[in-house]
């Protein structure tokens, strides 16, 4: 057994290095013990590193990213994991686009509990002033994090408050920041913080924002954990407030209006209908599903979810980015300016629309207020990878033989390949179930393309959907 010992601080980067010389060498990752600081040491003892191999070993930079996240997990088998899915994408890269593969599920859930404990630590961090001796002044902290942290939490507070001195110290070690930059040590007691006066304002602050009619105690345990409201002043205000919350709600109610808005109504039957987290067993139920989706942020500020349209049974579906400000409005995909030169574009290209279910990768719209007007925002990355779900219930319950992405969101949601669209538009790639994929031009391109480029575009698109429709024919 090879044992790797690893630093208290820089575990990342010391890990990195070894993993490449062993992955070099395809070293099997059950060969290989990680010792952190704490490890005990081998009952047998341990064989030395070996030297470098003559293998090539390469990472994505998205892989590198999860992989540093789940560094400052406090898994003991987080370095075993990472290790192994080095080794394991050495030779099938792709599992690291499917979401659903087990490894990769577990990284996820890994970096996700890191990246909400740093969340933590730059929301509940309270300094406290300390004695300083020059111009700058001094502040330190204590702080207890759910993961070991320090390293990739205390940039930030650089960034932040780099016209003082401070120090945040924590279970794992201590930071401290001169200006110059952080530097780590060994973990040492809690150090004697002194009151401070600045932690009035906190309480003031939250004094304030405190609004009695939408306790949800559950929810504030949730986002606020008890194992922080020792070292947070304006916590021992909660008590209290929650105590004169039904008196403050009674006098909210006798100085509000007897009756709501004739609309009310309409807005609140979808937050009034209850979430089913069971599987959809046909296509109506997924759309209806669907109607209630709030799976991303997008739906709070689209009017409606937008789902698919056109033949269920129908061989081809062609799936585009996201709804426009006519599709939201509507409620059906394809019936802005885009979807009409697609739906005449597809007449020239003798593909009738009853030969299509047309959908969209995204089913709410996401915008930007412009005056009056909404203008249209692509979908970010978890937009797309949330709504995915939806786009994978639609293809299983209408089994296209081809299916036709209009554009580079569409083309992701697909095939989750983000390389340019140009060299791959009129080739066909695998989706993640495994059916062809036609890579084209979304409509909305050739509009907003120059008269002398447009022609151009909009031939290619009329070629890919008449190439669609011989192969669904």
């Amino acid at each position: 057994m090879i044992r790797v010992p690893l630093p208290r601080f820089g575990r990342f980067d010391a890990w990195r290095a070894a993993a490449r010389d062993l992955a070099s060498a395809r070293i099997p990752p059950e060969e290989v013990t990680w010792a952190d600081p704490d490890t005990p040491p081998d009952l047998f003892g341990a064989d030395p590193l070996p030297p470098p191999g003559n293998h090539p070993v390469t990472a994505t930079q998205d892989f590198l990213q999860l992989a540093r996240q789940v560094a400052s997990h406090s898994d003991p088998e987080r370095w075993s994991l990472l290790y192994a899915a080095l080794i394991r994408a050495q030779s099938d890269r792709r599992y690291l686009s499917n979401p659903a593969d087990p490894m990769l599920d577990r990284l996820t859930r890994l970096a996700k509990s890191v990246r909400r404990d740093i969340h933590k630590m730059h929301a509940f961090v309270r300094f406290h002033e300390l004695p300083s001796d020059g111009p700058r002044r001094s502040f330190g902290a204590w702080f207890e994090p759910e993961h070991p942290i320090l390293e990739a939490g205390t940039p930030f507070f650089a960034k932040r408050f780099a016209d003082m001195d401070w120090l945040i110290a924590t279970p794992e070690g201590t930071a401290r920041f001169t200006g110059a930059g952080i530097a780590y040590d060994d973990p040492a007691p809690r150090p004697d913080l002194p009151d401070d006066a600045n932690h009035v304002l906190w309480q003031t602050y939250f004094a304030n924002i405190f609004n009695p009619a939408r306790i949800k105690t559950n929810a504030m345990r949730s986002e606020m954990p008890k194992k922080y409201w020792k070292n947070l002043p304006e916590t021992r205000l909660i008590p209290e407030m929650l105590a004169d919350a039904p008196r403050r709600v009674q006098a909210m109610r006798d100085a509000g209006a007897s009756d709501a808005p004739a609309f009310a109504p309409k807005i609140t039957a979808r937050l009034r209908q209850q979430p089913d987290d069971s599987l959809p067993e046909t296509l109506d139920q997924a759309a209806s599903r669907a109607a209630r989706c709030t799976r991303c942020d997008l739906c709070h500020a689209a009017t409606q979810t937008v789902w698919g349209t056109g033949a269920p049974t129908a061989p081809l579906m062609i799936v585009g980015e996201a709804p426009g400000d006519h599709e939201d409005l509507q409620g059906k995909p394809f019936v802005g300016p885009a979807g009409q030169l697609l739906r005449r574009t597809m007449a020239e290209a003798d593909l009738p629309a009853d030969r299509a279910w047309l959908t969209n990768a995204v089913k709410h719209f996401r915008f930007t207020p412009r005056g009056k007007r909404r203008m249209h925002q692509t979908p970010d990355r978890p937009h797309i990878e949330h709504c995915r779900w939806w786009l994978d219930l639609e293809r299983r319950f209408t089994a296209p033989r081809l299916t036709l992405a209009l554009g580079a969101t569409a083309a992701f949601a697909l095939t989750g390949n983000r390389k340019p669209l140009t060299p791959r538009r009129g080739t066909i790639e695998p989706a993640f179930d495994g059916g062809p994929v036609l890579i084209t031009w979304h409509p909305s391109l050739i509009l907003r393309l120059p008269p002398d480029r447009a022609p151009a575009a909009l031939a290619e698109l009329r070629a890919d959907l008449t190439r669609a429709a011989e192969l669904t024919a």
